[in-house]
Parts: structure tokens; C-alpha cells; sequence
């Protein structure tokens, strides 16, 4: 199920009660020092420090990397949007390729417009159509294996065609699936039929990406890169290679919180990487793609000031408010659009830069048996959930339709998140609603927060998930 922005659903996250218009009924104390504040929230609860404080043991670990690793075979096993791409057959059948593809390539039933905002004529979906080439599979498909090189979209279709639902919205690409990091392990089981994409399944997704961001491999060598050791896992929200205009293919590339690299911690001291001395940097290994489109390897430099870890992390609370944080107002991204990320993209990465593996999407994620989970839409009463949501805890995560927000405390006995949202409505002084654009993440209350039918969105969640106890 893929996860729908908030303006798409008339029951989905709208904002903040407002006891008066332009101001949000926030609890105060008048032990917290005056500050800055954002649309009311005070200063220092934009600090993880502030939540930390708060936190009864809050560098006890949750879940030990052991714990951890049988919570990712866990998911694996029993989450459908997850892939264990090693146990593919080496001939996957037509049936499963094209059901694949059809799930994912369906044609929308509404009218969609472009960047340009005028609507977009059939004939365009028909040309999408064709470009599938669902008649071009073979019924026994030999499955290739490839590395992804840099960052690079996961699209609904094969094209780079932005598409949206209403003339003017720039920002929500229906296209727009996700996307994949350098070292992302694939499994390629189709081609466009104009040659230039990729149909790849990939740990967390299946979905088109461009032929041009992947490097084709034998198995054992692609899967050999991914457990690689020494190696370094990136712990800011983002970091990117030095710039090297003696190696362009490795040259500025973003990777994401939770990619893992492989380390070359015995480069000689007096061996310049890709033109640089090694001794201010990091050297790492990264795929690269060559001319002929197959996997090789370069050294590449990240700066010594960037974020890495020779492990991944200790999953504590206190390391989960740092994680989020590190996001907090990054410019909202849906589908992982304009080099950041969406609501559960935000969750996942967090988690990633632990060790853990969580599906990409807030259905998956919300719905995943293996997954710690209390079904808040099978109870009857606003006090029982109200109850149930007095009982989170810091990086609990809580699920509505199409959104995910994470826990960061509770002050005054309401519950605090961090979410990363296109934006919310906010209640006016007349009793209706006015929308605001945030557009990154941002800490709120949860309890005051209000749908577009102007109902409690306490009435709307669905699940709340719990990693450890």
C-alpha cells in the first residue's frame, strides 16, 4: 500500500487545535527557559537533550545487535514487502515478474496533470504502457544482480514524467515510489522497453529505476560488497564523498543515515585517495559502474568530519531522540523526492542507522506481524485510546492512514512527536480550519492535532508500534 500525502485523504493528519487563532494550546512551565519558538513550540523542546532529560534509563539498550538480526530474519520472513534477494531462483516465471509490474504500474483512475499543470492526455498513459514491454518477458527469467551506484528514484513507471493530482502541486509526484542508496543490492528481472530502466527488487521495494544508476554484477560479488569488514555506517542524516575530479564516478555522492560502506583501513598512509591525502578523510570502497555498465570498485574519501560509526549504533532511547533529531527540519520529501524523505521514510532510516531493516511504507510498517503492535482501530472508546497512547514510550511509533509519527516524550502527560509532514491545518478563531505548509520534520503535540472533518486524529490511529520493551 503505498502511502498517500496528507492532503489526499479528507480523514488524514490536519494539523493543530488552536485555542485561539495563529497560536497552538501548548503546555508551558515555568521552569523551561523563555526562547525562539517554532509555530509556539518552545525552543528547547526542538533539543533532543530536552526529551533525554525526561527519559527514566535512557541509555539502556532496547535490543542487542543479536536482538536485532532476529528482528530483521523476523521481518524478512513473514513482511511480503521485504525481499530476500539471495534465495531467488536463478528463472523467476513470467507470472511473478509481471505481477511485479502490474502491481505496481497501474494506471491511474483519476486525472493527473504535469509540472506545467495542464492535464495529461491518455495518450501519454498509453505510451507508458507500451514502454512496460509485460509481452517482451520470457516465461523462465533469468535473474541478474547488480549494485546500485548512487542515489537514485524508484519509479512507478519507467519515465522521469512528474505527475500530480492538482494543476500547481509541485511537490507530490505520483511517479515517485522511493529511492535506492549506493551499495544497494538488487535483483534485476526486467527491462523497459526502450532499454533505459531497470525493473529491480530490491531489499525493501520493487519498482523502474534507471539502467544508468546500476552496475551489473555476478552474485557472489555483489553480495560479497554487502559484508564487507571493517566498514563504516553513516549516522548523519546525510554525508557525501569529497569532491574528486580524478574519480567523477565517486565524486560528491549523498549517502543516507544507516548506509552502510565498506572501510579501507589499511590504505597506505602515503597513497593519495583519488588525488587527496587519506589521512583527513575516510577512505571507503564504493561501487562504480563501468562503461559497459558492469560492477567495479573505487576508492573514494568522506571527510573526517563527517558523521560514521565503525558499527551500527546502540539501539537506547536516548540514541533514538539523536537520530530523529539530526532530521529536524530537513525539507519534506515524498517518495524520498529532492535528495531527503517522506513520514516512514524518516522512521526507517532512524531505525537503519541500528542495524534495522524496517519495510519502506506505513502500511507495511503498521501492519507487520513481526513488528511488536497494538491495534488501536479495534478499540471502541476515545478513553481507551487515549489510555493507550498515554502508555507510549520515546521512538514508540504511531500510525494513522498514510502517516507515521514518532514518540518523543510526554509533557504534562500529553504525548510529543516528531514526524516529517507536507503539511497540516490548524484550527481557526471561527471554529474551521486554516492549512499551514511545513514541509520538513518537525516536533508537535499529538494529542491536540485534528483531521479535516475537524475530529480528534486521536480517533484516527490505527496502530502503535513498539521496538523492544
Amino acid at each position: 500500500m503505498r502511502f498517500i500525502s496528507s492532503r489526499s485523504l479528507p480523514w488524514l493528519l490536519a494539523g493543530l487545535a488552536l485555542a485561539v487563532a495563529g497560536s497552538w494550546p501548548l503546555a508551558s512551565s515555568s521552569t523551561e527557559p523563555p526562547g525562539a519558538t517554532a509555530l509556539g513550540v518552545q525552543a528547547a523542546r526542538l533539543d533532543p537533550d530536552y526529551w533525554i532529560r525526561r527519559l527514566d534509563q535512557p541509555d539502556r539498550i532496547v535490543l542487542d545487535a543479536a536482538a536485532i538480526r532476529r528482528l530483521n530474519a523476523s521481518l524478512v520472513a513473514e513482511e511480503p514487502s521485504l525481499h530476500d534477494l539471495e534465495s531467488l531462483p536463478a528463472l523467476l516465471p513470467a507470472g511473478q515478474v509481471r505481477s511485479w509490474i502490474e502491481a505496481l504500474s497501474v494506471e491511474p483512475t483519476r486525472q493527473l496533470h504535469g509540472v506545467d499543470g495542464h492535464a495529461l492526455p491518455r495518450q501519454a498513459f498509453e505510451r507508458l504502457r507500451e514502454n512496460l514491454a509485460l509481452d517482451a518477458i520470457p516465461e523462465r527469467q533469468p535473474v541478474r544482480y547488480g549494485l546500485v551506484v548512487r542515489r537514485a528514484d524508484l519509479r512507478t513507471f519507467p519515465t522521469r514524467l512528474r505527475v500530480f493530482r492538482e494543476p500547481g502541486d509541485t511537490d507530490i509526484d505520483r511517479f515517485q515510489e522511493s529511492a535506492l542508496f549506493p551499495g544497494t543490492p538488487v535483483a534485476i528481472t526486467h527491462e523497459s522497453r526502450d532499454g533505459d530502466w531497470f525493473f529491480v527488487v530490491a531489499p525493501n521495494y520493487a519498482a523502474w529505476i534507471e539502467q544508468r544508476h546500476v552496475a551489473l554484477g555476478s552474485k557472489r560479488d555483489v553480495f560479497d560488497y554487502t559484508r564487507r569488514k571493517p566498514f563504516r555506517v553513516v549516522t548523519d542524516p546525510t554525508v557525501r564523498t569529497v569532491h574528486a575530479p580524478e574519480a567523477p564516478r565517486v565524486s560528491g555522492l549523498q549517502l543516507d543515515m544507516g548506509v552502510r560502506v565498506p572501510a579501507l583501513d589499511r590504505w597506505p598512509a602515503d597513497q593519495p585517495v583519488n588525488g587527496q591525502h587519506p589521512g583527513f578523510g575516510h577512505a571507503v570502497q564504493l561501487p562504480v559502474r563501468s562503461e559497459s555498465g558492469l560492477l567495479e570498485f573505487s576508492p573514494a574519501l568522506l571527510p573526517r568530519r563527517a558523521g560514521l560509526a565503525d558499527d551500527y549504533l546502540s539501539l537506547t532511547r536516548a540514541n533514538l531522540l539523536r537520530q530523529a533529531f539530526n532530521f529536524l527540519g530537513e525539507r519534506y520529501g515524498w517518495g524520498h523526492a529532492y535528495d531527503a524523505r517522506d513520514c516512514s521514510g524518516f522512521v526507517a532510516e532512524v531505525y537503519r542507522s541500528f542495524g534495522l531493516q524496517l519495510p519502506r511504507n506505513t502500511g507495511d510498517q503498521s501492519r507487520s506481524k513481526a513488528l511488536d503492535r497494538i491495534d488501536v482501530s479495534a478499540l471502541d472508546s476515545r478513553g481507551e485510546r487515549r489510555a493507550v497512547v498515554d502508555g507510549t514510550a520515546a521512538g514508540d511509533l504511531v500510525y494513522i492512514p498514510g502517516h507515521v509519527m514518532m514518540v518523543v516524550g510526554h509533557v504534562g502527560g500529553e504525548p510529543w512527536v516528531i514526524h516529517d509532514i507536507h503539511g497540516m491545518n490548524l484550527r481557526a478563531a471561527d471554529g474551521g480550519t486554516r492549512r499551514v505548509v511545513l514541509n520538513a520534520v518537525v516536533v508537535t503535540p499529538l494529542l491536540p492535532m485534528l483531521a479535516d472533518d475537524g475530529t480528534p486524529i486521536l480517533d484516527h490511529v490505527t496502530t502503535i508500534v513498539r521496538i523492544g520493551r
